[in-house]
């Protein structure tokens, strides 16, 4: 028997203490997360690869140190269960999360032909809706080990979703001949900038203005000269409106919703506003890298240089294409 077949598989045994019940939760949580599936009670199995591993290395980690017991190995099974009726342990789970997707874009779809013709502000709340179910569409495919029926009819109406959006580009024109306007402008905003006012210039400079300047004053009641824009600041032309930080403002008016977008935004929303919103996971470690940089780093130059270097970096994990 090769090598390889005898390693085919990891297994997690595991024993979680009854109490408190918010642990086992959480475990089952990170477990569905990463696509394991439970052969027996309290034993999942994953494809024996190093992203499998990683990711049950750190359940083990934290299983343990939460006061229960677990173990993790490689595993080859010999009788009671094969290969193939494992595998479709794993289609079967997922073909239930494609279900869902499917259900979702096909109320997305019946409400959008209905609902979008004419109604710009519609249009954007769709692209914006249709970006959190292509998100999740992404995460099951990622955990999609073997290939589950499922997925090529989740994929087939979330692309007619999307043709659907484009074919009311002609709704988003007024947006769309706003963006073309933003043409070599000056940008202006308070001192000190930090996440909300960062994330907004560089989605200036990357998607907006590419040959706008930036322009940094003390004055937040700053007033603005011919072909000057506020952003982020006291009577500025762009700022926040009810819950929406200035950067989800930026993106609603000029149409720029997408996947990676709509995550940018959710992360910053959350770090400005600091209500939780979105609870995204990446949230903390994200404020972290920018107060670490804030503290380190005083001149608003040097921080929107960086700052852009992350939110590039953060922007491609999530799928987008930088452009230099």
């Amino acid at each position: 028997m090769s090598d390889e077949n005898q390693t085919k598989w990891l297994l997690l045994i595991h024993q979680i203490p009854p109490k408190p019940d918010y642990f086992r939760v959480k475990i089952w949580r990170r477990l569905q997360k990463i696509g394991a599936v439970a052969i027996k009670q309290s034993v999942y199995v994953l494809p024996n690869n190093g992203q499998a591993y990683e990711d049950l290395h750190w359940i083990v980690k934290e299983i343990t140190e939460g006061g229960g017991t677990a173990s993790l190995s490689k595993a080859v099974f010999l009788e009671g269960i094969t290969d193939a009726q494992i595998e479709s342990l794993f289609q079967v789970a997922r073909d239930d999360e494609y279900e869902k997707i499917v259900k979702d874009t096909q109320s997305f779809l019946k409400e959008s032909t209905e609902a979008l013709e004419g109604s710009s502000s519609l249009v954007l709340k769709k692209k914006r809706e249709l970006s959190r179910i292509q998100g999740r569409f992404a995460e099951i495919v990622a955990i999609d080990f073997f290939n589950a029926p499922g997925r090529e009819t989740a994929d087939r109406i979330l692309t007619e979703c999307d043709a659907l959006l484009r074919e009311t580009k002609e709704n988003t024109s007024p947006a769309a001949q706003e963006l073309k306007n933003m043409c070599g402008r000056t940008w202006v905003t308070r001192k000190g900038i930090y996440v909300d006012r960062i994330a907004c210039a560089w989605l200036i400079h990357r998607f907006i203005d590419p040959e706008g300047r930036l322009k940094f004053v003390a004055d937040e009641r700053y007033r603005p000269r011919p072909d000057e824009l506020r952003f982020d600041m006291f009577e500025g032309e762009f700022t926040h409106i009810g819950d929406n930080c200035t950067f989800e403002v930026l993106v609603n008016t000029f149409g720029l919703a997408s996947q990676p977008i709509t995550a940018i935004a959710e992360i910053v929303h959350d770090i400005d506003l600091k209500d939780k919103k979105y609870r995204r996971p990446e949230v903390n470690g994200i404020q972290a890298v920018f107060s670490g940089m804030a503290t380190t780093c005083s001149d608003d130059q040097d921080r929107l240089e960086r700052g852009s270097m992350i939110l590039d970096e953060l922007y491609a994990s999530f799928g987008g294409t930088v452009k230099n």
